[in-house]
């Protein structure tokens, strides 16, 4: 072992924690993976979908650092669907698919053949486009035309981009539909057998394994005469279990080989060596190296072995798969001539001591070494150490709260049993995941639901209370509080309303004070509805945490958008009931994206000009005149503060609210001019246009 790679393994584990690849960020961001995989998991089966879900690849392993730019990988299998592996498995009422192998077939890859659904016999009809006729007569599900199919249905939703099993429609997601498989697989037995009395892995993780599920994901071989019919097999979560088990040296080791490949190998092969490969490198040396030397002062010796691992397979022009048998994954990826070059290279890397590192630009990598060993900055007013932690902390929190604002819209308001379903969606909750429920993580993520559906049915029923001029009564004031931490406005605000329109004025300023003293400059703005430039980019959530330690945040820092559906008409402020019949014409609503569609039935306001609003409304039914043309001013200014544009994801809203307040004033120019610019920001399906024709008819007499 070269002498300075002790020192040069504690200089790169200091720069990779600098750099956002730190034990406490590493599982933070597992967590919030994991909670967000949940949050999936529970929401689906409240609109009727019947399908599992799962975050895979860096993020959920928690092995992306903000230089990597990881995608969001997530993985759908439908629960419907019974994979056979032998004619036995064959379930009535399902959806029966008979995995086929035979010599002809690559290892890893199957056919799928249909099986009819109430009668063990296969399928002898093409009775779904997607369905194609093998030459011997056998009907099979072909991958090919599920993912043309997926990319149609998606269509609506953004532009579809494919890769390899991939259909997705979301920018930096790659989404694969996949089938899963729960009986017991030759190939998972065969690796388990394998691994026994090896250093790792240990005994338990293979026993985990020989229960977990696989996928089969639409990719065939590029090589085979059936690859456009052909399903991958996937074990991904016995994949995820490995990764989980790893010790933080293992992962900064992980961390680097990425980073490596990223700076360094791209240069020679382009992107023909994946984070798959590398991880698969990882895997061979792990389980050939005792577990004693994985310690942080070994990192790079470690990180040698590896190369040599990757020299090894090169060598031999085959890079197995770590679990599967029989399978090069080199095949369709890198070229005979690029392994040459990339040997070349990797020969070179290891007669120098591994002294490229220093050239790594992820993450300013090389740069950061240099600083350990000289002792200064690396770059004026680049995020670094606890300030980067904090920022990247708070940018998974956001995310993960967006996402289930995003999963939220899910919930259809204008069914007629709306209450109704409210009420089961809580008791299946309550029932399934909180009382039943061993999983810390789904028992978190099914009380985010829970408050949130329960706060909105209790606005729901009240709404109902008020249209039959019922008094609210303090049983339903308490249940609404059991929401208000979900964030620092949003139910508060939805609470303060429903006061106002049940003539509590006095109370429901109140409320607004205590938003209004929570509610400081800080506060993020989170809107599932769309997204704004520059609000996921680090630096804003540096801003947020500046003068902050995580301690000192006493809520979590963000506000979601205020939301009332048409069944919470009588606790919602007449000028946003406009908003639930935002289209003129028919052909407005024709107009509409996959996302508008979701949301543009309700009303939907950002929590601080509401806050402004509501204020004025409030002091205007108390009197207190200076109060409200304060509230009004302020209303003013934070939107046309230029500096709030990425918290204000329904600007349009807000300036119809300023343009409301300045109708009550009798200032008609005054509120004339603020819904032009509010139409220039929308034209069409904005509640505007009915707002300047009532308007224009008072100017006019």
């Amino acid at each position: 072992i070269p002498e300075h790679f002790t020192e040069l393994s504690i200089r790169m584990s200091e720069a990779l924690n600098d750099s956002g690849a730190g034990k406490e960020t590493v599982f933070e961001r597992r967590r919030t993976y994991l909670r967000r995989e949940q949050i999936e998991k529970l929401a689906r089966p409240l609109v009727g979908k019947k399908r599992e879900c799962f975050h895979f690849g860096s993020q959920s392993e928690g092995t992306a650092t903000p230089g990597l730019q990881s995608d969001i990988d997530f993985l759908s299998s439908d629960n419907e669907l019974n994979i056979m592996t032998v004619w036995e498995d064959w379930e009535a009422g399902m959806k029966n698919l008979l995995m086929l192998h035979d010599d002809t077939i690559p290892p890893q890859q199957y056919l799928l053949q249909v099986i009819q659904d109430y009668t063990p016999e296969p399928e002898t009809s093409l009775i779904d486009d997607m369905l194609v006729l093998k030459d011997s007569g056998q009907v099979l599900l072909s991958a090919e035309r599920c993912k043309q199919y997926i990319a149609y249905e998606a269509r609506f939703q953004g532009e579809v981009t494919k890769n390899g099993p991939s259909v997705s429609s979301k920018p930096n997601w790659d989404i694969v539909y996949a089938c899963h498989v729960i009986k017991p697989l030759p190939e998972i037995q065969h690796w388990i057998d394998r691994c026994r009395g090896i250093y790792w892995p240990p005994v338990e993780l293979l026993e985990a394994a020989r229960v977990a599920p696989c996928f089969l994901v639409p990719a065939g071989h590029p090589d085979s005469d059936y690859k456009r019919e052909e399903w991958r097999l996937s074990p991904s979560l016995i994949e995820r279990m490995l990764m989980f088990s790893f010790n933080m040296t293992q992962i900064k080791c992980y961390i680097v080989l990425k980073q490596i490949r990223k700076s360094l190998f791209a240069k020679i092969v382009g992107d023909s060596i994946t984070s798959f490969h590398c991880k698969v490198i990882l895997f061979y040396t792990m389980e050939r190296t005792h577990p004693k030397l994985w310690c942080e002062h070994n990192l790079m010796f470690l990180l040698w072995l590896c190369l040599h691992v990757l020299r090894r397979w090169l060598r031999l022009a085959r890079l197995p798969n770590y679990i599967i048998e029989g399978v090069n994954l080199f095949d369709g990826k890198l070229s005979k001539r690029m392994q040459k070059r990339l040997l070349v290279y990797i020969d070179s890397l290891i007669k120098n001591n591994l002294q490229d590192v220093f050239y790594i630009g992820i993450d300013n990598i090389g740069c950061r070494l240099q600083a350990c060993s000289m002792r200064h900055l690396v770059q004026d007013g680049e995020l670094r150490g606890a300030c980067l932690r904090n920022s990247i902390s708070l940018l998974l929190k956001f995310e993960c709260l967006n996402r289930f604002m995003n999963v939220l819209m899910w919930f259809k308001p204008n069914q007629r049993s709306y209450h109704t379903n409210l009420e089961q969606n809580l008791k299946y909750l309550i029932c399934t995941f909180l009382e039943n429920s061993k999983n810390a993580i789904s028992k978190t993520a099914a009380l985010q639901f829970i408050k949130h559906l329960y706060a909105l049915q209790i606005s729901v029923q009240s709404s109902y209370y008020l249209r039959l001029r019922n008094v609210l009564d303090r049983e339903n004031i308490r249940r609404f509080q059991y929401s208000f931490n979900s964030d620092i406005a949003s139910s508060r605000l939805k609470f303060a309303s429903m006061l106002y329109c049940y003539g509590h004025v006095q109370a429901a300023a109140r409320v607004l004070e205590d938003v209004e003293r929570r509610y400081n400059s800080k506060v993020k703005a989170v809107c599932g509805c769309g997204r704004k430039q520059r609000d996921r980019e680090l630096q804003v959530f540096a801003d947020m945490s500046s003068g902050n330690t995580d301690s000192e945040f006493s809520e979590m820092p963000f506000a979601f958008c205020v939301r009332f559906v048409r069944q919470e008409s009588y606790c919602t402020p007449f000028i946003l009931l406009c908003e639930m019949e935002r289209n003129i014409t028919v052909h407005e609503v024709a107009q509409r994206s996959y996302t508008d569609k979701r949301w543009m039935n309700s009303a939907e306001v950002d929590a601080r000009p509401f806050l402004h609003y509501l204020h004025y409304l409030a002091y205007g039914g108390l009197g207190e005149r200076d109060n409200q043309l304060h509230a009004l001013t302020v209303l003013a200014s934070y939107i046309y503060d230029e500096r709030n544009t990425i918290n204000l994801y329904h600007k349009e809203t807000a300036f119809n609210l300023l343009g409301h307040c300045y109708e009550m004033e009798g200032e008609y120019e005054s509120a004339l001019h603020v819904y032009e610019l509010s139409l220039r920001l929308q034209d069409t399906n904005n509640a505007a246009n009915w707002h300047a024709r009532r308007v224009l008819r008072l100017i006019s007499g």
